[in-house]
């Protein structure tokens, strides 16, 4: 996942803006208790989440994939007084621990966590929203933007997490690879797509920052 050397990522995060103590305890309790942790956005990863949300300064706020809510917090440090994060995530075994972690946050009136198909429960969303994060299964990227497109507010952000996947996106793809078959449809569709502009940033496993027009 990580595209320059360690020397290079620990400069860089050296010289981040800190994260805050429960993000800081988030990271750490994902990495001791929890399976998979590097699906955790991390220091600098949730650094940016938090910087561009804090530069559109959203209203309301989608995420699709919660895991351990780490980027959720980051995120809602932009929100507007009043706003609203909804976050949707389908691992019922991580509920508790992330509404534990909603509840010692800053923002636990403002934060809606659903558990549950984001295909199912998307459909249902009546907000508009000014900034949207995928970072959930790789196979549905392209249905997850579909089905939000017409639920983000003009000028609003879509932010796609893993679209390098590993660099595996530019190196041919294995039989039976159906995540990495899904990122390059989801890439190639949004390149194309007139009602966004898009760039695609190297942080991390890869960053798709996409304004819609």
């Amino acid at each position: 996942m990580e595209f320059i050397s360690q020397d290079l990522t620990k400069y860089v995060e050296e010289h981040t803006s800190e994260e805050t103590a429960l993000l800081a305890k988030i990271n750490r309790e994902t990495h001791l208790e929890v399976l998979r942790p590097r699906m955790l956005s991390g220091h600098l990863q949730g650094r940016v989440l938090s910087m561009l949300s804090n530069m559109l300064a959203p209203r309301h706020i989608l995420e699709i994939g919660t895991y351990t809510g780490y980027s959720a917090l980051c995120l809602a440090e932009g929100l507007q007084p009043g706003g609203t994060l909804v976050t949707i995530d389908k691992n019922m075994e991580l509920e508790h621990r992330v509404r534990t972690y909603f509840a010692e946050s800053n923002y636990p009136q403002a934060i809606n966590f659903m558990v549950g198909d984001a295909l199912k429960i998307i459909p249902a969303l009546t907000q508009t929203f000014d900034l949207v994060f995928i970072d959930a299964d790789k196979t549905n990227y392209l249905n997850y933007f579909n089905l939000v497109i017409d639920k983000l507010s003009q000028g609003g952000i879509i932010i796609a997490d893993n679209v390098l996947w590993s660099g595996k996106v530019v190196k041919p793809v294995q039989p039976g690879d159906e995540d990495t078959k899904a990122l390059l449809a989801f890439n190639k569709a949004v390149q194309q797509d007139t009602r966004v502009e898009n760039v695609l940033f190297p942080i991390r496993d890869g960053l798709m920052i996409i304004r819609k027009k």
